[in-house]
């Protein structure tokens, strides 16, 4: 071989290393050279150098062959993510003794020579497909050329990045994310509590601001729970007041002046990096400097700049407001008027990308600069994008993080042309992890494999897919319309082998896929797996239980399809069907989540069924199953794991703590249906199943699991039917002698007209078996009465629809309690601030209560305790009682755990799901230390308020008033030595602000004489007053001085008036007191008025008791927050 030469360039090849003899000998006579020219070796090339340098290779146990395999370059300190593909490496212990070479890559991916400029890397430079990390070695080789004999390889690699210090603290400050609420929901929950999880991990102190009384969060005990917790809101005020106790090192929030004052070190994401991503004029000149495209846009202070904006930038746009969550689309000048009205202070006004593809990528970067992106997605879902753009947004994604400085987990979003490499960012949310305390990646643990360091980029060889939840039908007015701004309340999540089994969402139109391409821009990819699901479904049609072939119905099975939906195509019953398929010997595969697409032994506990492969785990221990979506009762998986049982989930929340993998022995990612439920207590062999923790769903399926021979653990499925079939239930509480208002159970309209000419309007319809009282309805007259129960009739089909009087005026509580074998063991009981007619998810809850007389409660308590026992309850159970005077008459009784469990858990300092388990699991109990109904924990010195958070501002079509339907999203609590500064905090909490100027009241008849006091009070303590005309009458009359408005539909012909909708835009009033009744003739004007105070972000009140609990007091009672008002419970 000549050595004749400028470089050498030593490139990739197949097969063992150590065959190439020739070429071994070759390099070797090069490097044993007085004055090599630079040599650059890849792959194969990295293996040959080394071999000719005297090392040895080894073969490979499965290869490394992907995309997505991290190096660390020594020389650096940085990690970075390569395309591999060779089976063989080099043992690095092998190489030479002495000083010349070394590794340059961790394992060894690379070697160096410290004199002569030979260098190498096991891995694809080119990325070709592949990450871009490394081109950077092509540059060094290039320059090391181009210096001759002055270059050496130290002079033209990049430098090592100055690495801060890890940050020594030893107190941490989380603000949670509070109440849950539409576009933030219990995702941001979940990340709360694994940041918190992340800090005990690194045995740090951690102090929680959280009023979230239903989050894991703020449980008290336990090794991942904060230590202090304080149910406050998360103001600037209270965090101040914090700080200043408890004086930790870092916290996740930065307010002017106060971290500074205090010392307090922010950490993780600098506080001018959050704010460049959340302002968005900043967000786009950061952008601009580094030349990132972002979408055309213009920021904008005021409606009229926006619309000159819009008009520079043409129609359709969409909005984007400063420090928000959420965008509205706008397709003219009267939406964008309307729209901008209800965003914050700067509004970002953007060029529409109609048909462009949505694409996300999740980053992280660490405090050494080192980045990975965790996995991308589509919405779509990430499966058309080819090598060239995926690597192109991830190459861009990292760009951006790096130059805004993020340290920690963050997403950016994209707008990606469907047919061209042009795309925009338009958002980028900022995150955090425990890379916030200064630990590189490459030094965190992978917890769910246990075999990688969290310095990789997943492999998958499942698909997910995310699916949104909606419950418009609770929201009276509202459009099914979806668009940029966010209405799901929820979602689900599914995993599978491919995309039909993972979405399993068919298209029932005859209309073609071109057809459906042009209408919608939906990539063809997914229109065409669409397609393919309904032509299983017609070929289905095709057959009957008999002649389906077994073939057929495994790929029908393998393609997403469930029993109900085999049922249907063969014209069976669900059940039926379960059998053909079971006979047919079709049965699920258990597949492990492991991100590695079975690239590295990994033992993981997440699970999921499938239809493809084989197994990937034995069944050899027997779990007791927990069947359950909400985020709150992870105690219960905590209590059985204290007992030593070993705990099987099935859970299709991905929001919850609940889902996180390493909460339970085992869990399945899949829906709660009586298919799935059964495919996994069968295969897994479940010794018991729990169903009366996760809400109503589960609950349901009691008596299907329990006729299928599943042991369910707790009340008899049979008496958990009774009690769910209300005809039923009534039945028993009549012969129990317990009260009730009257009732009848329906078989006709006739019959229900008649009922209620008998007992007088209003009336309440409720059917059997619903989730949040759906289809339930207050009737007022007989056309209502027609409506409604056609309604009730649908969804209750299988069961008689029960009407009872509604009681009007009355006090409602509630009794949350655990009972074995009929005795009632623990209890607590609430009083509602509203009075009965809302539903019970939408009041405030008072403990103690505070109007309800003794006599009541005792009447409260014998009732609850006859209830038990007729219904043999062993477990959780909710019980809810309207009270009026000394009379005291049962609504209804859930036989699970319900949402309140967690705020009388935590107020009187009783586990009430712990209990619950150990009961279900018949274990000993000390109960002496219970709640019982004979000795009752009654908090004496503090008072705990539970308030709802409403979705109102994310719905623009709805009416933000109180209804027997459930309608809040989230739930806050506070506590205080009184009433009134629990239920301030509470209000607070949930965003509340507290009025400084005008109020604009509006109050019917039935209401006013209540209010005239407070009225008195509002105007003493320097209020100025509008009020709507009648009730501007009424005030003066009754010498409270008040400004007279116009109604909204009379505006423009009183102009002598007020106008309502220029107090409440140009912020005259602050704060919208609206308590209208049913049969007001004002209907429309005052859903206006209520619609305009959402809408402009005025604080509203629409129900007397909430005024009535003195919220405008806090002036007299409350002159300052105390101190005291930093307590982390019950001061």
């Amino acid at each position: 071989m000549s050595l004749e030469y400028d470089c050498l360039f030593i490139s990739n090849g197949p097969g063992d290393p150590s065959l190439a003899k020739t070429l071994i000998q070759n390099v070797c006579k090069v490097l044993e050279s007085d004055h090599p020219q630079p040599v650059f070796g890849i792959c194969m090339g990295n293996q040959i150098t080394a071999l000719a340098a005297g090392a040895q290779p080894y073969k490979l146990p499965m290869g490394n062959r992907g995309q997505n395999q991290p190096v660390v370059n020594v020389m650096m300190g940085q990690a970075f993510v390569t395309s591999q593909n060779h089976g063989y490496g080099i043992d690095s212990k092998s190489l030479p003794p002495n000083p010349f070479y070394f590794s340059s890559f961790n394992h060894p991916y690379g070697i160096m020579h410290s004199t002569k400029p030979v260098f190498t890397a096991q891995f694809h430079p080119e990325a070709k497909g592949g990450p871009t990390d490394t081109e950077f070695l092509f540059d060094a080789f290039i320059s090391l050329i181009r210096k001759g004999k002055e270059g050496s390889i130290a002079s033209v690699m990049p430098k090592k990045p100055v690495v801060p210090q890890r940050i020594q603290v030893s107190e941490v400050l989380v603000l949670g994310s509070g109440g849950l609420s539409i576009g933030q929901v219990g995702e941001f929950d979940y990340s709360g509590s694994q940041a918190v999880k992340a800090m005990k991990e690194e045995n740090l102190k951690t102090v929680l601001i959280n009023p979230n009384i239903a989050s894991v969060q703020t449980n008290e005990v336990g090794t991942k729970q904060a230590d202090p917790v304080y149910f406050l809101p998360i103001t600037p005020e209270f965090v101040t007041k914090v700080i200043r106790v408890e004086r930790p090192n870092g916290v996740e929030l930065f307010q002017s002046g106060v971290l500074q004052k205090y010392r307090v070190q922010v950490l993780g994401t600098p506080v001018e990096s959050i704010m460049a991503t959340e302002d968005r004029q900043l967000f786009s000149d950061k952008l601009m400097e580094i030349n990132e495209k972002i979408a055309p846009s213009i920021a904008v202070k005021t409606v009229a700049d926006a619309l000159k904006a819009a008009d520079k930038i043409g129609y359709p746009v969409m909005l984007r407001s400063a420090y928000a969550l959420g965008s509205g689309l706008c397709a003219n000048r009267e939406k964008l008027e309307d729209t901008a009205l209800a965003m914050s202070c700067q509004i970002m006004v953007e060029k529409y990308l109609l048909g462009w593809k949505e694409v996300e990528y999740e980053v992280v970067r660490d405090v050494a600069d080192n980045c990975v992106t965790v996995c991308n997605m589509e919405n779509p879902y990430s499966q058309t994008l080819s090598n060239e753009e995926y690597h192109m947004l991830r190459e861009t994604a990292i760009k951006v993080v790096r130059h805004l400085g993020i340290v920690g987990e963050c997403n950016i979003q994209y707008a990606l042309h469907p047919s061209s490499l042009e795309y925009c960012i338009f958002e980028v949310d900022a995150r955090l992890s425990r890379i916030a305390l200064g630990i590189p990646l490459p030094d965190i643990k992978n917890t769910v494999s246990e075999q990688t360091t969290a310095c990789f980029e997943p492999s998958l060889d499942y698909i997910v897919t995310k699916i949104p939840r909606w419950d418009l039908d609770s929201f009276h007015g509202m459009s099914r319309e979806i668009g940029s701004a966010m209405k799901s309340v929820g979602e689900v999540m599914a995993v599978g082998r491919t995309f039909e089994e993972s979405i399993q969402k068919a298209l029932h139109s005859g209309v073609t896929v071109d057809q459906i391409h042009d209408l919608t821009a939906i990539d063809k990819w997914f229109l065409h797996k669409l397609k393919h699901i309904t032509e299983m479904e017609q070929l289905l049609g095709q057959y009957n239980s008999v002649t389906v072939p077994r073939d057929l119905l495994l790929k029908a099975k393998m393609d997403g399809f469930s029993d109900q939906q085999v049922g249907q195509a063969l014209d069976i019953s669900e059940g039926e069907a379960r059998t053909v398929t079971l006979n047919q010997n079709i049965r699920p595969w258990v597949k492990q989540i492991d991100t590695l697409a079975a690239e590295y032994p990994a033992s993981t506990n997440y699970l999921y069924c499938t239809y493809h492969g084989q197994h990937d785990l034995d069944f050899k221990d027997h779990g007791i199953m927990i069947v359950g979506y909400g985020p709150y009762h992870i105690g219960d998986i905590r209590a059985l794991r204290q007992m030593g049982k070993r705990t099987v989930v099935v859970n299709h929340n991905p929001e919850t703590v609940s889902t996180d993998f390493d909460e339970c022995d085992r869990l399945y990612f899949e829906e709660l249906t009586l298919e799935c439920i059964l495919d996994i207590t069968q295969q897994e062999g479940c010794t018991g199943c729990i169903v009366s923790v996760g809400g109503q769903i589960p609950n349901n399926l009691a008596m299907p699991l329990h006729l299928k021979g599943v042991k369910i653990l707790g009340t008899s499925p049979v008496q958990i039917d009774r009690a769910e079939e209300r005809s039923v239930f009534s039945s028993i509480l009549d012969d129990l002698g317990v009260g009730q208002a009257p009732w009848r159970a329906l078989s006709s309209l006739e019959d229900a007209v008649s009922f209620a000419s008998t007992v007088g309007y209003p009336c309440l319809l409720r059917p059997s078996y619903v989730l949040s009282c759906s289809a339930m309805n207050v009737v007022y007259g007989q056309e209502e009465m027609k409506r409604f129960l056609e309604e009730a009739t649908q969804v209750s089909q299988d069961h008689p629809v029960v009407i009872t009087k509604f009681i009007r005026g009355a006090r409602e509580v509630e009794v949350d309690a655990v009972a074995r074998m009929g005795k009632v063991l623990a209890h607590a009981i609430t009083e509602h601030v509203e009075d009965a007619g809302v539903h019970s998810g939408d009041t405030t809850l008072i403990l103690p209560t505070q109007t309800i007389s003794q006599g009541a409660l005792e009447k409260v308590k014998t009732a609850t305790q006859k209830i038990a026992k007729a219904f043999e309850i062993s477990g959780p159970f909710n019980t809810q009682f309207l009270v009026k005077g000394n009379d005291v008459m049962v609504i209804e009784c859930n036989l699970r755990a319900s949402r309140s469990f967690s705020f009388v858990s935590k107020t009187i300092g009783v586990d009430f799901i712990d209990v619950a388990t150990r009961v279900m699991l018949g274990e000993p109990l000390d109960e002496s230390c219970l709640p019982s109904l004979e000795n009752p924990i009654i908090p004496v010195d503090y008072v705990g308020i539970k308030a709802p958070m409403f979705p109102w501002p994310r719905l623009r079509e709805a009416d933000p008033v109180l209804c027997c339907k459930k309608t809040s999203t989230g739930e806050v609590a506070c506590f205080g030595p009184n009433i009134y500064s629990a239920f301030l905090k509470a209000m607070l909490s949930t965003g509340f602000k507290l009025p400084q100027n005008g109020i604009l009241t509006g109050i019917q008849h039935s209401f006013r004489l209540n209010f005239l006091s407070t009225a008195h009070q509002l105007h003493e303590e320097g209020f100025k007053l509008y009020a709507t005309e009648g009730t501007s009458a009424w005030l003066n009359a009754n010498d409270v001085p008040t400004i007279s408005v116009a109604w909204p539909s009379q505006e423009s012909k009183n102009t002598t008036l007020p106008s309502i909708s220029r107090l409440i835009s140009e912020g005259h009033t602050d704060l919208v007191v609206n308590l209208p009744n049913n049969n007001t003739k004002f209907l429309k004007d005052n859903f206006q008025i209520r619609r305009m105070a959402v809408d402009y972000g005025v604080p509203l009140i629409t129900n007397f008791q909430v005024n009535a609990t003195s919220l405008f007091h806090y002036r007299q009672r409350e002159p300052r927050l105390s101190e005291s008002s930093a307590g982390s419970r019950h001061n």
